[in-house]
C-alpha cells in the first residue's frame, strides 16, 4: 500500500519538514492576493492560504516586511481604514506598477514551473 504524506509549507523558517521557496514567490502570492480588492495584512495572509488551499501560511514576520518593501518599490499603495472587527487597519492595494509586476512575475513563474516539470520528466 502506498502511503502519502502531506506537509504544510511555511514561508517562515520552521523545523523540518520545510521547503525553501524561490525568492520572489511571496511577492507573487501577495500581488495575486491583492489582484481583486484592497486588503489588510491579515486578509492578505488568509487569502494566500485560501488560494493555495492551505499550502502556504504566511506569518506576520514575513508578510509585513514584504508589504513595506513592495510599497517602497511602488507596487502597492496603502491607506488606513477600519477592519471587519472595527479596528484600525492598514489596507493595501495594487498600483498600476503592481499590476504590471504581477503580469511579469506570472510569466516568469510559468516559465520556471514548466522548466522544472520538464526536468523532472526527463529520463
Amino acid at each position: 500500500m502506498l502511503q502519502v504524506l502531506l506537509y504544510r509549507v511555511s514561508i517562515e523558517p520552521v523545523p523540518s519538514p520545510s521547503v525553501n521557496l524561490l525568492q520572489g514567490t511571496l511577492d507573487l502570492l501577495i500581488l495575486k492576493a491583492l489582484a481583486l480588492n484592497p486588503m489588510h495584512g491579515l486578509g492578505i495572509s488568509r487569502r494566500i492560504e485560501q488560494i493555495t488551499t492551505g499550502t502556504f501560511l504566511v506569518k506576520p514576520g514575513s508578510l509585513f516586511p514584504a508589504l513595506h518593501r513592495m510599497e517602497e518599490a511602488g507596487w502597492l499603495a496603502s491607506s488606513w481604514g477600519e477592519s471587519e472587527n472595527n479596528r484600525r487597519a492598514k489596507y493595501y492595494q495594487l498600483t498600476k506598477a503592481g499590476r504590471r509586476q504581477l503580469n511579469v512575475e506570472t510569466v516568469q513563474w510559468n516559465r520556471i514551473s514548466l522548466a522544472i516539470a520538464r526536468a523532472l520528466d526527463a529520463s
